[in-house]
């Protein structure tokens, strides 16, 4: 598995250009280093599955440097890259650290939850659609479309099992509103101007004080944040998370989203398959 990783990562160096248009549909990925080459794939797959076009948005994870930023800018053309400086610009302006010390202390260590704290402090369109880099588009996304052309409430994927890290009855007290079943953020679209960041900041500190730190924390916090929303829920075997199967789901699903045992599939097979 490692060794197709490692093949993965050289065969995105070669990818057709991504083309990425002003006035396309904005797409947002948290990326870096480590994780641009699944960035790449995912982009040019979505490109490739429909016939819209995408305006592509990279958050830098902290990880950009002068070489990453030519290579992105030659295969993802007019991509637009928010850079650290401008992150935490956006961060002491929106987020200060004297207001949020608990959300500032879990970026230093928790990397997650800058899909939340460093992308929807952007100041450039409300409804967000963000995606993990680590899965794959097979054919159009209909849904995620109708959705960006007319966004309302959120959007999001059902995961293969629930992944709160905490008791749905705390999240519940906490936010005061019904926790949605198997959300998954791997696709989550919403109005960045629906996150109460008082509330995150108290939300998160409580999680942990009450039942310690979890990996999922960022998950958590985005379902309180939608729990009262209008929900766009796309089909869970069209949208799959952590697929098994190869091959014979291709020609009938939408996305995979490759967590958990389905890496193996991912880096032996499927990104084999796209190409």
């Amino acid at each position: 598995m490692l060794a197709s990783k490692k093949q993965m990562q050289k065969a995105s160096e070669n990818l057709p250009p991504i083309i990425s248009n002003h006035n396309g549909f904005p797409i947002y990925f948290l990326t870096g280093k480590k994780y641009l080459y699944q960035t790449l794939f995912c982009a040019l797959s979505l490109t490739k599955s429909c016939k819209e076009t995408f305006r592509f948005i990279l958050i830098d994870d902290g990880s950009f440097d002068q070489d990453l930023i030519n290579q992105v800018k030659q295969q993802m053309p007019n991509v637009k890259l928010i850079l650290k400086n401008e992150i935490e610009n956006n961060l002491e302006l929106k987020l200060p650290t004297s207001a949020y010390p608990f959300l500032h202390q879990k970026r230093k260590i928790y990397p997650h939850i800058k899909k939340l704290t460093d992308i929807h402090t952007i100041d450039d369109n409300p409804f967000k659609l963000v995606l993990d880099s680590d899965m794959l588009f097979w054919n159009e996304p209909t849904e995620l479309i109708d959705w960006l052309k007319n966004p309302n409430g959120c959007i999001y994927m059902l995961d293969s099992e629930e992944s709160y890290g905490y008791d749905k009855a705390l999240m519940e007290t906490l936010c005061g509103f019904t926790i949605p079943n198997l959300m998954n953020v791997g696709t989550f679209g919403v109005n960045s101007n629906s996150i109460n960041w008082n509330n995150i900041e108290n939300w998160a500190k409580s999680l942990e004080e009450k039942q310690g730190a979890s990996y999922f924390l960022e998950q958590a916090l985005s379902v309180m944040v939608v729990a009262n929303q209008k929900k766009t829920i796309l089909n869970k075997e069209e949208y799959i998370v952590n697929p098994h199967e190869r091959g014979s789901t291709f020609n009938r699903s939408k996305l995979h989203h490759y967590v958990d045992l389905s890496k193996r599939h991912y880096f032996e097979n499927d990104w084999k398959a796209f190409l």
